[in-house]
């Protein structure tokens, strides 16, 4: 039997820098200072930086990320937020949190990502349809699998209606269309780090970037109790810090997340180039002015579950990203608004995708037998 080749691996990250990010955990613990300290500030100037941004504010989670971009933004009770059902369902939930009210929009089906003219249509139906008792608020676009949302075409949008834009780019540190990154589009943009994210911490860890000011402050506020001095609330909020243990080991590692955006790139190059689509496709195409990140390599085939089982007795590990579209799945199901038409082209790709590995540390040695075991697929 071969060695396994894994979907993911984060032990393999924090393997490739284990010397330096020790040392920078333990200079955390000899500090005696574990929340909100010299860490957190240098990273996220430092991840500002990176993400061509003003203002970074890092929080405990992504999920929390989105839900006080929202909050920060004004959402509250029967405000409608427009977000896709292809995603993970932390982004619905985020936005549940923040009193609104999730309308889910149909995907673009080679990109995966929020298609512009069904947003178009669901705004239309909050305004002028069974819906009017809600307010329109805000769109969230998620730049999923590391591929960019039609953001041109989204802003455009959101000017024309008065909504704001809150970037779902948990999947995309690093990601950008038109030269443009991913988070400097909308008015915030939110960031996870969970340990299997393009940039991934060694536990939870989010953060909300901006270009402006004012928001920073509310956001700051916001993510501890709204205290303008200790133990003086000058508003409501809540508590989402992101740890100086965590914020050492992001510091470490994003050092080198243009180098391992690259190499996921160069996977992904290796795939295309071997991979024959005899019974599958490979999405998206390629396109100039995206720059794909690749927090997943994405397939689609009509025998997908057969495909599934035949890579792993060949000792390869796929996932399912994701396997049930959130406005079918028993928490929400027949009780979030989606399109009146339906969402087709989610649920169709929900039953055919399969994510293959993909993490820098891959050998091309690895990449090479994942191709050959997909080349001799034959369904039966």
């Amino acid at each position: 039997m071969n060695d396994p080749i894994f979907q993911c691996s984060p032990l393999a990250g924090y393997a490739a820098h284990k010397a330096q990010i020790d040392a920078a955990i333990m200079s955390v613990l000899d500090s005696g200072r574990y929340i909100l300290g010299n860490q957190v500030r240098l990273f996220e100037a430092e991840f500002a930086a990176v993400m061509t941004v003003k203002c970074c504010i890092g929080v405990a989670s992504g999920t929390d990320a989105i839900e006080m971009a929202l909050r920060a933004s004004g959402t509250g009770p029967g405000d409608v937020i427009f977000a896709p059902s292809h995603t993970a369902v932390a982004t619905i939930a985020a936005i549940e949190r923040a009193g609104g009210v999730p309308f889910l929009v149909e995907i673009d089906p080679n990109t995966f990502t929020m298609d512009p003219h069904h947003l178009e249509r669901a705004i239309k139906t909050v305004n002028g349809g069974k819906y009017r008792r809600y307010r329109a608020r805000a769109i969230i676009p998620v730049h999923l699998y590391g591929h960019p949302a039609d953001m041109p075409a989204i802003m455009e949008i959101a000017s024309q209606n008065g909504l704001v834009v809150i970037e779902d780019c948990a999947q995309a540190h690093g990601a950008a269309l038109s030269g443009r990154n991913v988070g400097s589009w909308g008015n915030m943009g939110a960031f996870s780090f969970y340990p299997t994210k393009n940039l991934g911490a060694l536990g939870d860890g989010g953060a909300v970037v901006t270009n402006d000011p004012d928001l920073a402050e509310k956001l700051h506020l916001l993510r501890e109790y709204g205290w303008e001095e200790r133990g003086i609330s000058a508003s409501p909020g809540i508590n989402s810090r992101l740890d100086e243990l965590q914020a050492a080991a992001l510091r470490i590692k994003l050092k080198y997340l243009f180098q391992y955006n690259q190499k996921r790139i160069a996977i992904a190059e290796h795939y295309r180039r071997l991979i024959k689509e005899n019974e599958m496709t490979l999405t998206p195409k390629p396109v100039p002015e995206i720059h794909h990140v690749y927090h997943q390599f994405v397939i689609k085939s009509d025998y997908r579950n057969q495909l599934m089982r035949f890579l792993k007795t060949e000792n390869i590990a796929t996932a399912i990203h994701y396997p049930k579209p959130v406005h079918l799945q028993p928490a929400y199901k027949d009780r979030v608004p989606v399109d009146p038409k339906g969402l087709p082209l989610t649920e169709e790709a929900c039953r055919k995708i399969l994510s293959l590995p993909m993490y820098p540390e891959m050998s091309e040695q690895q990449v090479k037998r994942v191709c050959e075991a997909l080349n001799r697929f034959r369904p039966k």
